[in-house]
């Protein structure tokens, strides 16, 4: 099974999404409406929509997936509109990030008001659980970031940090859609278990990509310039591993967060020498392997041939 079958056979379903997410953060305010077709219903993979869908696809099928599917693409997109201000980023999906066009208060406010929405629709599902751990996620959400810009701010690299940030700010959110639907459908403990495995480890291996990539990557495969991540002082498997083998190096241009124009190539070149990306490309396939492993305590289906193949295509995703 491919990618393209993935998601084409999941493409009726997410039609219906698209429509059920522009009614849903509908308003008669002039400016959340430009902010909410700017951010909400421009598109994107859709990844964490689809990672809900085929959880409750490989359950049988559970109440109220397209609530799920919709709060947790809320609470994602509502950390998008607060970390570009905080960020300060220029763009998002190609296009002027919202608080640049609209300032800052229109910003996080439009983010309050899609977190509205997500309260809604936790409630329309009845189910404290499910509320609880979508307060749980947003908590997780919001310390990684903090401790992203700490780690930053005050150098203390460590892979602890590293790995809180990777899960709390990423692979929470998809832990959450595929656990979620298992709650929803009150699935058996060993297979609730094994969807939170599958979301936190596809998670964690997703951002490590992201991040290899940031640094690895080209500026054509990547759409922007590489070392963004060098530049904003977040910290990186690769980074942190040539701080153990190249320490006062890779230090400097840490400290100077990439200035130089010389910088990134230099990363790049020690990475290489050290076989350092070679080692951080293993460690993604073993998050990977863990993800499908997880699997195995489910019955056999289409959706959970689907989850595999989302999951191994990170593994596709390194060049």
């Amino acid at each position: 099974m491919s990618v393209k079958v993935v998601t084409s056979d999941l493409e009726p379903l997410l039609n219906t999404f698209e429509e059920y997410l522009r009614e849903l953060v509908r308003s008669d305010v002039e400016f959340i409406r430009l902010i909410e077709d700017d951010l909400v219903t421009a598109g994107g993979k859709r990844v964490r929509p689809q990672l809900a869908f085929l959880a409750s696809r490989a359950l049988g099928g559970v109440p109220y997936e397209m609530e799920l599917a919709l709060a947790v693409e809320l609470l994602h997109s509502t950390t998008l509109l607060h970390d570009d201000l905080v960020d300060d980023a220029e763009t998002r999906r190609g296009h002027v990030a919202a608080f640049r066009k609209y300032g800052n208060a229109v910003s996080v406010l439009a983010g309050d008001y899609l977190l509205s929405r997500l309260l809604y629709l936790l409630s329309i599902t009845g189910r404290m659980e499910l509320v609880y751990m979508f307060s749980e996620v947003a908590r997780e959400l919001a310390e990684s970031e903090v401790l992203q810009f700490q780690i930053a701010a005050l150098g203390d690299y460590s892979f602890e940090a590293y790995e809180r940030i990777i899960t709390g700010k990423t692979a929470s959110l998809m832990r959450l859609a595929c656990e979620g639907a298992a709650v929803l459908g009150n699935a058996p403990s060993e297979w609730r278990q094994a969807l939170a495995d599958f979301g936190l480890f596809y998670g964690q291996a997703f951002q490590m990509r992201d991040d290899y990539l940031d640094l690895m990557g080209t500026p054509e495969t990547l759409g922007k310039p590489i070392g963004g991540d060098v530049r904003e002082g977040k910290l990186t498997a690769i980074t942190l591993r040539l701080l153990d083998i190249y320490p006062q190096e890779t230090l400097e241009i840490l400290h100077r967060r990439g200035a130089d124009p010389e910088d990134i190539e230099i990363l790049r070149k020690l990475a290489v020498a050290a076989g350092v990306d070679r080692e951080v490309v293993q460690s993604i396939q073993g998050r990977i392997d863990r993800a499908v492993a997880a699997l195995s305590a489910l019955p056999p289906s289409p959706s959970r041939e689907a989850l595999e193949v989302l999951a191994k295509r990170e593994a596709s995703r390194l060049t």
